[in-house]
């Protein structure tokens, strides 16, 4: 048996992803605050044969990392893979960002994976196979206007899974980044309704790179993978 957590499961990229694991035989963790999607995305993965155990979670909560970990291991033994996904975006110019909303970005952005990857080391130590995969951004390295907060968390999360690569790889714990731009989901939708849907990367795309990242064999080592639109300037 082979289990994986991805948050921010139910919607956009991280359902794909979800999805995907479970193609390769995972028995899946969905974390999300939506019961209803919840439930919808749990009922169809289960139509393939493997369990799934929803968990309707607020990552702004400071307990929500280690609720999460011991739910897992509670119900399935062990942790292999986790998939840091879920994220809180706003458009506005720096001077007009409040506190709050830097607060709850960096709350679900950065401290969330942080402190999620923390407590799922101990279990992953004990994996075949165990891997940390980081969605980040192309604004964790540019800098877009109205985009301070979102890009600060990003650059943040991006700083912190460089270091983690470096401390759990006497573990054989392999850390990933992958930084996509312009994905077709609704954060970029609503984000940047001037870009053109059909210019978007598919959010299966990025499901594609985890399944190469979780598959691949070999001692070379991918600290970060960078996708991008093949046109459109600016938000690559």
């Amino acid at each position: 048996m082979k289990t994986a957590i991805v948050t921010g499961a139910t919607k956009g990229i991280g359902k794909a992803i979800a999805l995907k694991l479970v193609e390769l035989g995972y028995e899946m963790v969905l974390v999300g605050r939506n019961e209803q999607d919840l439930s919808k995305l749990k009922a169809e993965i289960e139509k393939s044969g493997r369990k799934c155990l929803p968990l309707s979670v607020d990552l702004q909560n400071e307990d929500a990392p280690e609720k999460i970990i011991k739910k897992t291991i509670a119900e399935f033994g062990q942790v292999d893979v986790l998939v840091n996904n879920a994220g809180l975006a706003h458009s506005a110019k720096i001077s007009e960002t409040d506190l709050e909303t830097w607060d709850n970005i960096f709350k679900v952005n950065a401290r969330a994976p942080f402190f999620l990857s923390k407590a799922a080391v101990p279990f992953l130590m004990k994996s075949e196979n165990p891997l940390i995969i980081n969605i980040g951004s192309v604004v964790g390295f540019k800098g877009y206007p109205h985009q301070g907060a979102y890009s600060s968390s990003k650059h943040a999360l991006a700083g912190f899974t460089k270091v983690l690569a470096k401390e759990v790889q006497e573990f054989g714990i392999k850390v990933h980044l992958i930084s996509p731009g312009g994905v077709n989901t609704e954060m970029v939708q609503e984000m940047r309704p001037d870009i053109d849907h059909s210019q978007l990367i598919q959010p299966e795309e990025i499901a594609e790179l985890v399944e190469f990242l979780v598959t691949r064999k070999g001692k070379g080592t991918i600290d970060h993978l960078y996708i991008r639109r093949q046109s459109g300037i600016p938000f690559d």
